[in-house]
């Protein structure tokens, strides 16, 4: 089927209605105070602050169809910029000024655009259609332009609709020349869930789930509850059983893609709402694996992204240790682990010193019992398989919230002067996602916005209500865990939990704040952080 979601019809007439979206921004209502335009003096006035080298590196990026070889003789006829996916990276230093000009080649009228995951820069360059900008339309051009003054491990991907789930994303890496840590090569490493071209798209998968579970006919139980989770009226959805697939036949709806049985503890629960076919570690099938060639002895820095739509990982190295040294671009005080757990949208960069042999770089799909599989090897000799399950994946694993941020990144003690309930709402039931109760509306993009004034220290209190993970990510600055926790621009908030968050309103404009479940996020679990004018 060709599903033609909301967004992407709403996107393609935005000559007209993102300027006046734009221009509203700035002028309020009686309803809404005045916002700080993102393109006003207040965005340009931040943007002079910032300390530049300048130099400035030119990029160009082609978003395009493309047939992408996965590896293992398995063809995704997906999007993707330049013809790769995961795209070529873009490595420059802190304080450059990035020049990024965008052309859109994508099919059948579709617009798109390019958000600069984790980056605090300057509000108009922020990708977010209609809120930032008007949403590139097929066949034309944009350009992205503003200095990235702040080191770390980030990507980008588009922010319309869920073109996030094809190919189009890439590593963005900002060096810190003065950084402190110590090692003799680096790595990064991309991870993905892959749907598109192979069982279907994205749309064709979001199409499924707005459907929800309320009308199902499952079987197998005498209720059918909430379907808050994904507790099927006493469906056993233990790890022996297949997910179901209902079809119409059996008096359910079809079940292409919706996934059953995803359960973590890690997480909380529920784990996942998407069958994937392929998870990928730098676009590659366990089966034909990307490999880094390296030598014992050596210290080697990896830089994990999880670019994916519906799935956290669990990473590790089989036979090795890993220090954590930061996560989302920010330092934090080492700590030393045997497994990860990744979040979409977040990053981790960790520390490891090789061993002799060929080693297993093992991502679990949280939950969903399947695994995207990269090689490292120091030595001649035979391949793990493909299936591995290295004992690391059992053994010791932080959490975000058990990390502490760097001293000389560490928030200064200082009063909150504003704070902002942000609860989660929704379920699988219905598949109404949302913030508050209210699912974010692309027509009326500035309505009712999370104020907050240039200056403040801000508290985010996310309250789960839902029986669901969601990693919640916020544009344009990075907030901190809790008192002494990580810096982060993206965190893990469990089912009938609540996280607390703190940051300084530093970067004028109109941000979203949004969870990274690019199916939960398109449905409305989305909401603006916008500063008054």
């Amino acid at each position: 089927m060709n599903s033609i979601n909301r967004r992407s019809v709403l996107f393609a007439g935005l000559g007209v209605a993102g300027a006046g979206a734009l221009a509203a921004c700035s002028s309020g209502s009686s309803a809404t105070p005045a916002l700080v335009n993102p393109s006003g003096s207040a965005v340009a006035a931040t943007e002079k602050k910032r300390k530049g080298t300048g130099r400035t590196q030119k990029v160009t990026l082609t978003a395009a169809p493309a047939m992408l070889d996965l590896g293992g003789g398995v063809m995704a006829k997906s999007w993707a910029f330049s013809g790769q996916a995961p795209g070529k990276e873009i490595r420059l230093s802190a304080g450059d000024i990035l020049a990024t000009e965008l052309s859109n080649q994508l099919p059948d009228k579709t617009a798109t655009s390019i958000h600069w995951h984790g980056i605090a820069m300057r509000n108009d360059m922020d990708g977010v259609p209609p809120v930032t900008q008007q949403a590139v339309r097929a066949g034309a051009n944009f350009t992205y332009r503003f200095i990235a003054d702040a080191p770390g491990t980030y990507f980008f991907h588009p922010h319309v609709g869920v073109q996030l789930d094809r190919g189009l994303y890439a590593p963005l890496i900002v060096e810190d020349p003065k950084a402190p840590l110590s090692y003799d090569d680096e790595w990064v490493v991309v991870l993905d869930d892959w749907v598109d071209g192979v069982t279907g798209t994205p749309d064709e998968v979001l199409a499924e789930l707005r459907q929800g579970m309320g009308g199902m006919n499952m079987g197998g139980g005498s209720g059918s509850g909430g379907h808050e989770g994904h507790d099927m009226g006493g469906m056993d959805m233990g790890d022996d059983s297949p997910s179901p697939s209902a079809s119409p036949s059996s008096g359910g709806m079809s079940m292409k893609f919706m996934l059953m049985g995803a359960e973590s503890d890690l997480l909380g629960g529920d784990a996942g709402d998407v069958k994937y076919p392929y998870h990928l570690v730098n676009g590659r099938v366990p089966a034909d694996p990307a490999v880094y060639q390296g030598k014992p002895g050596r210290r080697i820095r990896l830089r994990i992204i999880n670019a994916g739509g519906d799935t956290a990982y669990r990473v590790a190295l089989g036979g090795h240790q890993l220090t954590i040294t930061h996560t989302d671009g920010f330092p934090v005080e080492h700590q030393k682990v045997d497994a990860l757990l990744v979040g979409m949208g977040e990053r981790y960069d960790v520390l490891v010193t090789l061993e002799d042999g060929a080693f297993p770089l093992v991502a679990l799909a949280e939950g969903k019992d399947a695994t995207g599989m990269a090689l490292v090897r120091t030595a001649s000799g035979g391949a793990p398989k493909a299936t591995v399950r290295p004992k690391e994946l059992n053994g010791k694993i932080l959490t975000a919230s058990e990390l502490r941020a760097a001293g000389d990144v560490r928030l200064p003690s200082k009063k909150v002067d504003r704070v902002h309930r942000v609860e989660l709402t929704g379920g699988m039931d219905k598949y109404n996602w949302a913030i508050n109760g209210k699912a974010y509306d692309m027509a009326d993009p500035t309505a009712n916005p999370l104020t907050v004034e240039e200056g403040q220290r801000v508290r985010l209190d996310f309250v789960n209500s839902t029986e669901m993970w969601h990693p919640m990510h916020l544009h344009g600055h990075t907030y901190q865990l809790g008192d002494s926790g990580p810096r982060k621009d993206n965190a893990i908030v469990l089912p009938r939990k609540k996280l607390s968050v703190i940051f300084d309103a530093d970067n004028p404009g109109q941000w979203m704040l949004h969870c990274h479940n690019a199916y939960h996020g398109e449905v409305g679990m989305m909401a603006l952080v916008a500063y008054q004018g």
